[in-house]
């Protein structure tokens, strides 16, 4: 009977668990909390996997929390001090299956989350052979200059030179959109971003794509991808470099590919031909930095 009442105890926690388990879960709950939403689900190639990677990780750490909250339960229960007893209970050690059991038990989780995140990490980080487009996006204190490059006809290359979000006049605190640095991508293309910065540490993160990387002085980072829905998309700096770090906002827009070279036209018409390179850099630490360096009064 006493045996019969520890197992109705023991199971109880493991019950609630099943039932919040089963009860159902929101897109947002699906999605792991994950910024994005259905209708920006698959923005790329990789959220899929992005979400597949984050949300399983999570059921697996829910299960074992689950266990380990269940056999705590159980233990305080079975193992509580009865009415009339004193002293210590048997104390047990060198128990050689169960010392065996929880030292395999999370290596193999360890070594499970290890190989699956290199296996999607070596998939999302695998470079292209021949990519569509190719976008050299700097970041500067506080914006963005985009380079599209023509591999094939580099003096056809195109730029945009970003400034930082500025707010409607209206005083509300609000951020002009219109005024944002766009970066123009092709749907179901393959492209490759080429990052770096031009001062100090910056990170380039567009948030439904669940994907950022960083941009660090001196060192050229990549990101390959195809975007697979027309759409525009918020971005931002995902490191803190400094001041005015918050105003470092940018949108990506996704359209199609005759929209895609209309834009690129449009930048040649407006005389924005060439590339704009590392002479426009301000971190004077670096070496062969062609920035140029304004006189002192006893130069002049």
């Amino acid at each position: 009977m006493r045996s019969n009442r520890r197992i109705r105890w023991a199971a109880v926690p493991v019950a609630v668990g099943l039932v919040i388990a089963l009860a159902g879960c929101t897109q947002q709950q699906m999605n792991g909390w994950l910024p994005g939403t259905e209708e920006t689900k698959d923005v790329t190639n990789h959220t899929s996997r992005v979400v597949g990677l984050w949300t399983t990780s999570w059921i697996v750490l829910l299960a074992v929390g689950l266990i380990v909250w269940g056999l705590i339960i159980w233990a305080a229960i079975v193992y509580r001090r009865r009415k009339g007893q004193t002293g210590l209970p048997v104390q047990m050690r060198y128990n050689m299956p169960l010392e065996i059991f929880y030292t395999i038990v999370p290596l193999i989780l360890v070594l499970g989350f290890f190989a699956f995140t290199a296996k999607d990490q070596s998939a999302i980080e695998k470079p292209f052979d021949d990519p569509d487009a190719t976008i050299h996006v700097y970041g500067k204190r506080w914006a963005w200059d985009f380079n599209y490059i023509d591999k094939d006809n580099p003096q056809d290359s195109v730029y945009y030179q970003g400034i930082q979000a500025q707010e409607e006049e209206n005083g509300s605190g609000a951020i002009d959109e219109s005024q944002l640095p766009t970066l123009y991508l092709p749907v179901g293309k393959k492209v490759e971003i080429e990052l770096s910065s031009r001062d100090v540490d910056h990170s380039f993160w567009v948030i439904d794509f669940l994907y950022k990387k960083d941009m660090l002085p001196g060192k050229t980072n990549y990101e390959y991808f195809i975007p697979q829905k027309e759409g525009t998309y918020q971005g931002k700096c995902a490191e803190l470099c400094g001041e005015y770090h918050s105003l470092m906002l940018f949108q990506v827009k996704v359209v199609s590919d005759s929209e895609y070279q209309q834009y690129l036209d449009t930048l040649r018409e407006q005389g924005k031909v060439g590339l704009l390179g590392n002479e426009y850099d301000t971190n004077t630490n670096e070496p062969n930095n062609q920035a140029p360096v304004e006189a002192s009064s006893e130069n002049k």
